[in-house]
């Protein structure tokens, strides 16, 4: 069973997100927010990261760059999940170490398109 970790600040977008995988094996765990996000991806090891953008404090892009410039959590997939959905916020996203990059509101059968390029659900 796959481990995913959400991490955004809208207690509704993690409802939505938790609504949509619960219909999957998968274990979820939550952050909200930037620095949660970094100590839980450390602590928990998942395999993969759903990541929102738009934070306070350490926002995705930057949670992002330091998840993917940490050895321990380096080869851990994130993927955005963001409104921001302009095309030089998802290269952004990517530069920072993302490896896909989902717009909301979140479609099911995009998310798991994304999501089953790196874990099977």
């Amino acid at each position: 069973m796959a481990n995913i970790l959400i991490v955004d600040d809208s207690p509704t977008e993690r409802h939505v997100l938790k609504t949509i995988l619960s219909k999957y094996s998968v274990n979820l765990t939550f952050a909200t927010n930037g620095e949660e996000g970094v100590e839980a991806a450390k602590a928990s090891k998942p395999d993969l990261i759903l990541m929102d953008v738009v934070m306070p404090g350490l926002n995705g892009f930057q949670a992002t760059r330091l998840l993917s410039k940490t050895p321990e959590t380096a080869n851990v997939p994130v993927i955005m999940v963001s409104t921001k959905d302009q095309e030089t916020d998802k290269i952004w996203g990517m530069r920072q170490g993302a490896k896909g990059y989902v717009t909301k509101p979140v479609q099911e059968a995009e998310l798991l398109r994304a999501i089953r390029e790196f874990i099977q659900v």
